[in-house]
């Protein structure tokens, strides 16, 4: 939604005594919340598991509610250019921030990267089979 001087949004709380600066806060951590959702349920793929045991779907969404706090945890302190890099899509805006999307990707490639580099470290591998094991985790990532 673009916003504009002509659109104005109403909001109302049921608190009479909550001040303007309450509202809006209320109404942003709201919107917080509604993207944590959205990303739980589209990157995580929460409720889209098949198990048979309602115990066992309350588990795995749980672990998806785990997994979305630890990729943020991760990516708190980095930079946006750590993040994402968008220089495989041109057409997208280079000044927008990182989705939860970008951070799960950048941490899989860090951890493909990782494994590489132990495996480098304890054995002699091929120069060919090196880049193309990092060509596939670029892929993968």
């Amino acid at each position: 939604m673009r916003w504009s001087n002509h659109l104005w949004l109403a909001f109302y709380c049921t608190d009479p005594d909550a001040s303007v600066v309450e509202i809006l806060e209320a109404f942003a951590d709201r919107a917080t919340i509604e993207q944590d959702f959205h990303d739980v349920k589209e990157v995580w793929g929460a409720g889209q598991q098949q198990v048979r045991n309602i115990w066992t779907n309350v588990a795995v969404y749980n672990l998806n509610l785990w997994m979305h706090t630890l990729v943020e945890l991760w990516a708190w302190n980095r930079a946006d250019e750590q993040l994402c890099d968008r220089s495989d899509s041109p057409w997208d805006d280079a000044e927008r921030r990182p989705s939860h999307a970008n951070k799960r990707k950048a941490l899989r490639q860090q951890l493909m990267q990782n494994e590489l580099s132990t495996l480098r470290a304890k054995w002699w591998l091929p120069r060919k089979f090196v880049h193309l094991a990092e060509r596939l985790v670029a892929l993968a990532a």
